[in-house]
């Protein structure tokens, strides 16, 4: 599903213009971002919770010429599901 198909299935589940619900998308996705970037959690009970992780510097593998490369350390963002979300996936 692509963004604007999302911005379409919100739109007619909550009678919001289509203008309105992309909006409300645009807003929840700053929102996570800006609580993200500042270290922050996200969580929303039973569906899951965004997060960030740390990852230490590592040697990686270039697999075309199998030089070795560093890799620094760095932050990334995760999900973990949610039981509620486990459960509807799972059918």
């Amino acid at each position: 599903m692509t963004k604007s198909e999302f911005i379409d299935q919100v739109a007619a589940k909550s009678s919001l213009s289509k203008k309105d619900a992309q909006r409300a998308v645009d807003a929840f996705l700053e929102v996570v971002e800006e609580s993200l970037a500042g270290g922050g959690d996200v969580s929303f009970t039973g569906f899951g919770k965004f997060h960030v992780q740390s990852r230490a510097a590592r040697t990686g593998v270039n697999p075309r010429t199998g030089e070795k490369v560093d890799i620094a350390a760095g932050r990334v963002p995760k999900f973990s599901p949610g039981s509620a979300l486990k459960a509807a996936v799972k059918g």
